[in-house]
């Protein structure tokens, strides 16, 4: 078989024999990948291999055929992802939506890559059943549909796109905040159903009005500069203190944020201490008025305590685009078979109800698709873990085609004392060109560049590598 790296005179890699190639090109990489999956990226010369060589060239660190790699791709991922992935050589299917629990186990069994949004659940049970799967694709913001811990504890890396979408999501908010000052959703509604009904009571401009941001990150910190420039005083609190743009000021407690603000929004992440961020207690200290926006958790914002402040009168108006229970696709189901107050929610007047849009545009999912796939890639060709949100960073430098019979060993391993004593007993014998090594919690991640090795060397790196007791999963690119 030619490599399409054969460009010019080849180096010799002299092997003990045609089995030992065999027996290294199924070994590679995955430690549980079944005997044959790997194909190494040499040409046959006789009874030798031989990489091309061409000087000052990245070299394609590919330890398979990659049309054996197999990514299973949900929810419809955007087609530059898609098509990144593809020019690679994988083998990638795509689907539109998420799929149940039990298709997912049957699916996830055989692939090395899965790409996700929000919908796809990946418990502790899914991933247990994926002995292939090396990383995890998230198309979105939020990695909270994950179980990250499991999956570092067994080698799998996770990437997603912290901030492709947060300009979209800013925009809605923005939207919305305009929509509800003015009882556009309901005007449209009355017009839709044949009722003119020009009324200017209860409607607003927003300028002058006090925007109140909890969760000043990268989507709150836009929606502050857009806010500001239609005229609103921009007050924000966060849990970290972080500069202000333009005029806007850091308020120092939620409390005090809720009693100033006119229209109070929320960007943060789910974590325990959001479940509920606004609930009863945060709904007293609002003013009389006001108007509540949701674009980042479903389990945020108390939502039967919202349907009561809309009724009550002590909210105007709100605007949900996420909720504790979403459907996994298209279709009539936001009932309140999914969630038990989904039809007094939808019976409520001045609420802008979206399915979970706030990063639904051409250009957010263009921007995810491909800085999530190029993530993917650069993991899986390269081993870097750099914008993992579950492994420690480790980077090294590419390796050139003037580095032909050159390997990169990537071994993961619990966080435990001694082990580098071990690794390095057995790399220490060899031209170690390169070494970087870094821990996140009980995980740690090693990656070396080793030069001057053949086949022989290789297996023997990776089989003394791989009978350590503290490795989580052993790697190994040529």
């Amino acid at each position: 078989m030619t490599s399409a790296l054969d460009v010019t005179e080849g180096i010799d890699i002299e092997p003990s024999s045609t089995d030992l190639v065999r027996q290294v090109s199924s070994s590679l990489g995955i430690s549980t990948s079944p005997p044959g999956f790997h194909t190494p990226p040499w040409t046959m010369s006789g009874s030798h291999l031989t990489r091309a060589v061409t000087g000052g060239l990245t070299k394609q660190l590919k330890p398979f055929a990659t049309e054996d790699i197999k990514i299973l791709l949900l929810e419809n991922v955007n087609v530059t992802g898609r098509t990144m992935l593809e020019s690679q050589g994988y083998q990638v299917t795509h689907l539109k939506s998420a799929l149940p629990e039990d298709e997912l186990l049957e699916k996830i069994r055989d692939v090395h890559v899965i790409g996700i949004r929000s919908k796809t659940k990946l418990t502790a049970r899914v991933l247990r059943e994926a002995k292939n799967l090396i990383v995890i694709g998230c198309f979105c913001i939020g990695t909270n549909q994950v179980d990250t811990q499991y999956a570092a504890e067994h080698g799998i890396a996770v990437f997603n796109s912290p901030f492709s979408n947060s300009r979209s999501v800013a925009e809605l908010v923005i939207a919305e905040i305009i929509s509800l000052a003015r009882q556009l959703g309901d005007r449209s509604t009355e017009l839709h159903k044949g009722t003119w009904n020009k009324v200017s009571n209860g409607c607003w401009e927003i300028r002058g009005k006090t925007l109140g941001i909890i969760g000043y990150g990268h989507i709150g910190s836009q929606l502050s500069v857009l806010a500001e420039a239609f005229g609103m005083t921009v007050i924000y609190y966060d849990v970290v203190n972080l500069m202000a743009l333009g005029t806007a000021k850091q308020i120092p407690t939620l409390e005090a944020l809720l009693r100033a603000a006119d229209f109070v929004t929320c960007h943060v992440p789910e974590l325990p201490e959001t479940n509920n961020l606004i609930s009863h207690r945060e709904m007293d200290y609002m003013k009389n008025g006001s108007y509540l926006i949701n674009a980042s958790r479903g389990s945020v914002i108390d939502i039967p305590v919202l349907i009561d402040a809309m009724r009550s009168g002590k909210l105007a108006g709100a605007a949900l685009d996420v909720y504790p229970v979403e459907p996994g696709g298209n279709g009539d189901y936001f009932t309140n078979e999914l969630n038990t107050w989904a039809e007094d929610l939808r019976g409520l007047r001045n609420i802008i109800l979206t399915p979970h849009i706030g990063g639904s545009t051409e250009e957010a999912q263009s921007a995810i698709g491909i800085e999530v796939s190029a993530a993917l890639v650069r993991y899986v060709n390269e081993g870097t873990t750099l914008g993992a949100v579950n492994m420690p960073e480790v980077n090294l430098r590419s390796l050139t085609m003037d580095e032909p019979n050159h390997v990169r060993v990537i071994y993961i391993h619990r966080n435990i004392p001694g082990v580098l004593r071990g690794v390095n007993a057995i790399l220490g014998n060899h031209n170690v060109d390169k070494q970087m090594t870094d821990s996140r919690g009980e995980v740690a991640y090693l990656m070396a560049d080793i030069s001057s090795v053949n086949v022989a060397i290789i297996k023997d790196l990776y089989q003394r590598l791989e009978s350590l007791s503290s490795r989580i999963m052993t790697r190994v690119l040529y």
